[in-house]
């Protein structure tokens, strides 16, 4: 890499220029390819930019190295925009989050404005994540949506298909009422394997599709599905239940990520609305637009706090290798103080590391950071928790506007996470009085 390459990526992502992959080194074969190639070309120094599972096989790769003789050192560095690798003190959080999320700040505040300006319309927003809900949730305490549904939560609570749907129906029917057939709801893409209906469903449908004379018809399905299966597969609607009999992974499995949730819960709720006008609770409209986020923000231009993220990341990478270190992960602390303030060093990969099954394997892994309900980083959904319940009925959107880069003269240009801001101490905003709107014929 020469000074002329880098000046044509420098604090715009880069890895467009390094490339990304997916692949793990797991066999003796692929250690030992990995050696051969490092002495080859007289490798110092190798960093491993990834998540959990990247730097967990940063350490086993440092560790083989060393035991073999070889002489490159091998750093990580915490790159993931699911914000589900931190560790505090040490790795408070990984760079990219802060880009994905305010990217897709960005464009739920634009649908915002648009459910304001039409008033007929509830967006459904689908964003990335499919292990924990930490965008979802920074996205939400960023643009204050009517709902955000968290994973999480969903989990803890044991929460069915029909609670969510009822909950929502809830909302809209009160919202309704106020003259408001319009708003904006969050969800996570992984929302649906966080619902444990679903899980077992999902389970007994693969084992009973992988058995012989067992067809992939709804007939077929709903004769062999146990009773408490066959009523959660009979409650959905006909396209998902169409979707999930067909649409198989190459192993026959049923390919949840997918499944497109947004979509579904929008039926449930129809369906469930339908049933209210019927019964004559409800006479509003119910008229929807999806939108599923996902790769824009992970390409997103980085924001001034990612950007001097990385730069510190890789300077502290750099100086590790450089002393000799191996098998540790960059960390960078203090952030909400100045960058010229911020404490750089390295952690062991290991000592972040817990044990997990894994493929029938007791195998040493980072473990993944959900939404912390409770304990001590719960602070990001205690403050959702506080506003929620007003923001179901009120308008209180915040317009984010696109990422700001004037550091002399916007303060938000060098804003970290609100959920960073909130886990170091800082207090939340509380919502400010929103004026009840006015009819003017059949607006709001």
């Amino acid at each position: 890499i020469t000074a002329d390459i880098m000046d044509g990526f420098r604090n715009t992502g880069g890895f467009d220029m390094l490339g990304s992959g997916r692949h793990k080194i797991e066999s003796k074969e692929q250690f030992d390819d990995s050696m051969a190639v490092c002495n080859a070309i007289g490798l110092d120094g190798l960093v491993v930019i990834g998540g959990d599972d990247s730097n967990t096989n940063g350490a086993l790769l440092a560790e083989y190295f060393k035991a073999n003789g070889c002489n490159t050192k091998v750093i990580g560095a915490p790159k993931t925009i699911d914000g589900d690798l931190k560790c505090p003190p040490y790795i408070p959080i990984s760079f990219g989050f802060d880009t994905a999320c305010k990217t897709y700040a960005t464009l739920v505040s634009n649908v915002a404005i648009d459910a304001l300006s039409a008033q007929k319309y509830y967006h459904i927003v689908r964003l990335m994540g499919r292990s924990a809900s930490n965008i979802a949730l920074e996205v939400a305490l960023l643009t204050r949506p009517n709902a955000c549904l968290i994973g999480e939560e969903v989990a803890r609570d044991k929460r069915s298909m029909r609670d969510l749907t009822v909950e929502l129906a809830d909302m809209i029917e009160q919202r309704s009422e106020l003259g408001k057939d319009y708003g904006v709801i969050i969800l996570p893409e992984g929302l649906i394997e966080f619902i444990p209906e679903f899980n077992q469903l999902m389970s007994e449908l693969n084992d009973k599709l992988a058995t012989p004379g067992v067809e992939a018809t709804e007939a077929s399905i709903l004769a062999n599905l146990s009773a408490e299966n066959a009523a959660c597969f009979k409650f959905l609607p006909d396209f998902i239940r169409a979707q999930l009999l067909l649409d198989r992974d190459p192993h026959g499995n049923v390919q949840v990520a997918k499944i497109e949730t947004e979509k579904l819960l929008a039926a449930t709720i129809a369906e469930e609305l339908k049933q209210r006008r019927a019964a004559g609770s409800y006479k509003g409209s119910f008229k929807t637009q999806f939108h599923a986020y996902g790769y824009e923000g992970r390409a997103g231009m980085p924001t001034v706090f990612d950007s001097s993220y990385c730069y510190a990341l890789g300077a502290t990478a750099s100086a590790l290798l450089c002393n000799g270190c191996t098998g540790l992960i960059a960390s960078v602390m203090n952030l909400l103080a100045p960058a010229l303030e911020w404490q750089c060093g390295g952690v062991p990969v290991t000592s972040l590391c817990v044990i997990e099954r894994r493929h029938g394997k007791e195998k040493p892994v980072i473990k993944k950071a959900l939404v912390e309900l409770e304990g001590p980083l719960s602070q990001p959904y205690a403050a959702y928790m506080k506003i929620r319940g007003d923001l179901r009925l009120m308008d209180a959107y915040t317009v984010t506007g696109p990422i700001q880069y004037d550091m002399d003269t916007c303060k938000a240009s060098t804003d970290i996470p609100i959920t960073l801001q909130l886990e170091l101490g800082v207090q939340p905003q509380l919502l400010s009085n929103v004026p009840q709107p006015k009819r003017m014929g059949d607006f709001l």
